[in-house]
């Protein structure tokens, strides 16, 4: 069955929250507490209109989720944000692809400015490839800002897309 990227609906969780789980354990790509809990993380990753939440399928098999939302309220609401998980054995095969370019067309067609990503760690070398393969750009790093768990310190990147430039 192909890749279908949809809104995930109030059944998904169950398979959402295991690749929620498995990321924020692993903490090497996300600055969410380890020790989050189901309920915690549903509630933070669940987030209710406008934003959007939508699940990465083959099948009935949850493969990856993403969020997207304004990245700030008021004068910051024009710039669109979001998270994208995928799940540990879907990884390089088209899933993170798949959701950051529903992401940017959900961006578009909802007629933000621009996406940003607020905090890309700067050892996930694999998602910053795929966003400068889109046209993002690092506007700038705060060093440090991350504990990895295997290289100590390293910084995040914010990550730009302007859709008003953009093809």
């Amino acid at each position: 069955m192909p890749l279908v990227i949809r809104e995930a609906g109030a059944g998904d969780w169950p398979g959402i929250w295991p690749i929620v789980r498995d990321v924020v354990t692993e903490q090497q790509t996300f600055a969410y507490d380890p020790a989050m809990s189901e309920p915690d993380a549903r509630l933070l990753w669940l987030v209710p209109a406008p934003a959007r939440v939508v699940v990465a399928v083959d099948g009935d098999r949850v493969l990856g989720t993403a969020n997207m939302y304004a990245n700030r309220p008021g004068p910051g609401s024009h710039v669109a944000s979001g998270s994208l998980m995928v799940s540990r054995d879907a990884r390089g095969s088209g899933v993170g692809r798949a959701l950051v370019v529903d992401l940017i067309a959900w961006a578009r067609r909802a007629g933000f400015a621009a996406v940003q990503f607020n905090a890309v760690v700067e050892t996930n070398v694999h998602a910053i490839r795929l966003y400068e393969s889109l046209g993002f750009v690092t506007l700038g790093v705060a060093p440090g800002a991350f504990q990895h768990p295997v290289e100590g310190r390293v910084g995040l990147r914010i990550m730009w897309l302007d859709l008003d430039r953009a093809a």
